[in-house]
């Protein structure tokens, strides 16, 4: 008996040390570079990010007014948007909308479903693994010159390994004022940069997100024609994870889709 408890402990202190171990090695995400987190530091406390389980967030867009709510399990990038014909969904495995194919005017499900996510995202998501973040030279814009970084991503991460994207950062606030990025999903040899602005931040638990992201083309260090305008609101940032029925695929109604 005195055998067993003496074993009993060493079990115990060794899960008990385990687990004071797996709590306190620091997220390989908080390690970025300096010039980075200073950009990080002026949008809030850009570890509830690296903390967060889960994200909400309503989007209208501003040029024909429909609606989506979006859902997302920061941990493993499973998605579900509610819009007023359709929904999408990512259940980790595969990509679906509801009830089919045609209810989506879009070229690819699967492109959208964490589009905006991403963008809207914009400078927490570059602290994921596989991003790489390095201080740029100024980049020209509407003749304002920008302190600018450049974001590329190793081979294999996500399905546009080869997007690239510019932040350039406020001269007054310090917070993230454009994005320059190209779009590779559709064609890996794309180089044609867009601009999208980001305006009117709001704070949401500590860190803030823009209120209107704007879509421009983008020729010769200037914006040409809008592409898009998207607003934002009821943006959450969860410490408990999404229910995980959420992101199932509907039994009926529902087609895979690409």
């Amino acid at each position: 008996m005195t055998i067993s408890r003496s074993i009993l402990f060493l079990v115990l202190a060794s899960f008990s040390f385990a687990c004071e171990q797996k709590n306190t090695t620091p997220d390989p995400r908080l390690n970025q570079p300096e010039d980075f987190k200073k950009l990080l530091d002026a949008h809030g406390d850009w570890k509830k990010w690296i903390d967060a389980k889960a994200f909400s967030f309503a989007m209208v867009h501003e040029t024909n007014l429909a609606w989506e709510n979006h859902y997302i399990s920061l941990q493993d990038r499973k998605v579900r948007i509610d819009a007023d014909t359709w929904q999408i969904g990512n259940d980790g495995e595969k990509v679906w909308i509801s009830p089919n194919r045609q209810a989506f005017q879009g070229n690819s499900v699967r492109f959208y479903h964490n589009l905006y996510f991403y963008f809207f995202s914009i400078p927490y998501i570059f602290t994921d693994p596989g991003v790489k973040v390095n201080k740029f030279e100024n980049k020209l814009l509407n003749g304002i010159s920008y302190e600018a970084f450049e974001v590329s991503f190793e081979e294999n991460v996500g399905d546009s390994s080869k997007d690239k994207y510019f932040m350039l950062v406020d001269p007054e606030t310090g917070k993230l004022a454009w994005v320059l990025y190209t779009v590779t999903f559709f064609d890996k040899s794309n180089t044609k940069m867009n601009a999208l602005k980001y305006e009117d931040y709001r704070n949401a638990g500590g860190l803030v997100f823009p209120r209107v992201m704007t879509g421009y083309q983008f020729e010769n260090d200037s914006t040409k024609g809008l592409n898009y305008q998207v607003s934002f609101s009821d943006v959450f940032l969860l410490e408990e994870p999404l229910d995980e029925d959420l992101f199932k695929m509907p039994e009926k109604n529902a087609v895979v889709a690409n």
